[in-house]
């Protein structure tokens, strides 16, 4: 059962906490990881992107020049796709680029996630994480305390608005809550910043 240290907002250590080694200590699966942020990307892409075919381009409705005796190769319009303002071949359409991944394997890519910080001792608990008010300076402290890289995201048990303003300026820093948790935000901050509530809500979901 994997075993870490417990500090608080000070960054003194104050004891240990037990995680549950169905999440936090499985073998690494890094395909399934893979495939859960592929997944996640393409559902973040707005599919919006559009050009015209040349049956859209206005104008070239004529023949440029005769079809023989010229010189010239022979064309049938100007806006066919070699032409200056021409269409484009295959021109990309607007579509939905978003798909499903089965549940077993967004859980497992999750579980992989969590273990992975684990074993490159990325990951900081918490004994708790409370703001009497919104101060980024407040929270700047106490990433320095707990000495977090410069990219960190810190999981709370539940939205708290003190927490999440006092976070939101800093650049490089991100809050979640257990149940928005997904796994590019895991791989891609540096520091995985997570209260004692969230790991029991997190090992009340997942184990």
């Amino acid at each position: 059962m994997p075993k870490v240290a417990l500090y608080d907002i000070s960054g003194k250590q104050v004891g240990d906490i037990d995680l549950n080694e169905n999440i936090f200590g499985i073998e690494v699966n890094t395909h399934v990881m893979y495939e859960a942020v592929k997944n996640y990307l393409a559902n973040q892409r707005q599919g919006t992107q559009s050009a015209k075919t040349r049956a859209e381009v206005r104008g070239g409705g004529r023949k440029p020049w005769r079809q023989k005796g010229t010189g010239r190769a022979r064309q049938g319009s100007i806006r066919s796709p070699q032409w200056k303002g021409g269409g484009i071949v295959f021109a990309p359409k607007p579509r939905d680029y978003s798909y499903k991944l089965p549940k077993k394997i967004k859980r497992l890519a999750l579980k992989s996630a969590l273990s992975s910080k684990v074993n490159s001792e990325e990951i900081i608990v918490l004994d708790q994480l409370k703001m009497e008010q919104p101060k980024t300076k407040e929270m700047v402290k106490v990433l320095e305390n707990i000495k977090a890289g410069k990219k960190a995201l810190i999981v709370l048990p539940e939205k708290d608005d003190n927490t999440v303003l006092s976070a939101r300026n800093i650049p490089g820093v991100k809050t979640a809550s257990v149940n928005t948790l997904n796994v590019y935000d895991i791989l891609n901050y540096d520091s995985f910043i997570i209260t004692k509530e969230a790991v029991n809500k997190v090992e009340e979901v997942y184990a």
